[in-house]
């Protein structure tokens, strides 16, 4: 049931609006004193306010301004007997929902209140999906590369240098972008992130500069690009190697500026935005080639930081498999999994070639499909990830000859057992040697059946 708190000094329409609400199935609270009103709002819990905009001790206006001070985002449906237009400029501009003009038109009323507590229910979803995908948005690993990377963010975050975030795709880039911008002093304005790679190159101008109304076929309105939205805060530009010469050039002058002119317009518009960028390419062969300006790249490149693939901090596995192991069944209501020193080892021995991005895939994958709460290397071996096989895994990772045979040896005894149910007497009989010379091949190879 939706939770209504009207303040108006006339107990006439507070009566008024409660039998009407009340009738809808809404919950409705109200006071004549505006003080009282204040700390309802404080501590009680509301979906849509109704306010009056002349009482006494404090006017409409001024409760409606103090919610936008302590950042209360009720929907706030303001009423007042003395509609004019400056009223309602003034309302608007302090964040009011709507204006309703007295006497309350019941129609009206029950519209505008339906309204904005459907509204006021899609920001609590929002909140709460935002609430869900900031846990998994945080920088996992204590290899000394993430710990440098942790370092450097803490040093730069809190100044206004430029940073260029590099490394392949799944490492996490767009993840080092907002622990930049969380730590920031511009943090207060939300990041506004640019996908250069997933725009056409025909509308990236318009995406970051925006547009006037008429300026090209369908510019139907007047469009506030991406640059304008981030004044005052931080603007991420990911994928930023994938972007056109043309708008490459035309970042650059803002950069250099500090002013942005609209497509299609005349004026220049002063803004103060904080770049981070990031891309997968490597730019120095991409200036070569002439696809990137090397004057926007040392611009951008003020403060570089390469975030490494994840087969090169292979430590940092167990960690990011304890977490998004202990999200995912968090996520899904499964009992917590875990995970034997073994098949940590196996998961090591992949190369991941999507990185972080892949091996949650792939935890993903086993934690639903896998019935039981301690997953081995049976289990392991029986999800490999799709982009991988034995052979490669076992290639990739050896360094001599027989650190290959016996990693080969392992996964050819683990494949066969797999076959015949862990019947460790068949199994021997298959391979043509000994029970007891199998038992110690397990034993060397610290084999133990997951289940």
């Amino acid at each position: 049931m939706k939770s209504i708190l009207v303040i108006d000094d006339e107990h006439e329409i507070c009566e008024s609006i409660k039998m009407i609400l009340e009738y809808e199935d809404y919950s409705v609270d109200y006071t004549t004193d505006s003080t009282k009103g204040i700390q309802k709002l404080e501590y009680g819990s509301y979906d849509v306010l109704l306010l009056d905009i002349q009482m006494p001790v404090k006017s409409g206006f001024e409760i409606l301004s103090l919610l936008k001070e302590k950042g209360n985002d009720i929907r706030v449906i303001m009423i007042s007997a003395h509609a004019s237009v400056q009223n309602a400029v003034t309302a608007t501009k302090l964040g009011a929902f709507d204006f309703l003009e007295k006497p309350i038109d019941r129609d009206k009323l029950l519209i505008s209140v339906r309204n904005a507590s459907e509204q006021s229910n899609l920001i609590k979803e929002n909140k709460k999906l935002k609430k869900e995908l900031s846990v998994t948005e945080v920088i996992i690993g204590n290899s000394p590369s993430i710990k440098n990377i942790l370092d450097t963010i803490t040093r730069v975050a809190k100044t206004d240098a430029r940073i260029l975030i590099t490394g392949e795709n799944g490492t996490g880039k767009e993840l080092v972008a907002q622990e930049i911008h969380k730590q920031s002093l511009r943090s207060n304005k939300e990041l506004i992130e640019v996908n250069c790679a997933a725009i056409p190159h025909e509308l990236i101008e318009s995406e970051l500069f925006g547009h006037e109304k008429g300026s090209f076929t369908g510019a139907v309105k007047q469009r506030i690009g991406k640059f304008e939205l981030a004044d005052s805060g931080n603007l991420f530009l990911d994928e930023i190697g994938d972007m056109s010469i043309h708008a490459q050039a035309k970042v650059l002058r803002a950069i250099e500026e500090g002013k942005i002119e609209r497509v299609g317009g005349t004026s220049k518009i002063n803004v103060d935005v904080r770049i981070i960028s990031a891309t997968n390419k490597d730019l120095l062969s991409e200036i070569q080639k002439g696809n990137f300006r090397e004057d926007l790249y040392h611009r951008l490149n003020v403060i570089p930081i390469n975030v490494p693939p994840l087969r090169e901090r292979k430590e940092d596995i167990p960690l990011l498999v304890e977490y998004f192991s202990k999200i995912i069944c968090e996520k899904n209501k499964f009992a917590q999994k875990e995970w034997t020193d073994a098949a940590i080892k196996t998961l090591q021995g992949f190369s991941w070639k999507g990185n972080i991005r892949e091996l949650r895939n792939y935890i993903e994958r086993i934690v639903i499909m896998v019935n039981v709460n301690t997953i081995g290397e049976k289990e392991i071996n029986s999800f490999l990830p799709a982009s991988t096989s034995a052979v490669d895994e076992i290639l990739n990772t050896s360094n001599t000859f027989q650190e290959f045979k016996e990693k080969a040896e392992k996964a050819f005894i683990l494949k066969q057992l797999s076959l015949n149910n862990w019947n460790v007497s068949k199994t021997a009989e298959i391979l043509g040697i000994q029970r007891s010379h199998l038992y110690n091949k397990l034993k060397k190879y610290e084999i133990e059946k997951g289940l």
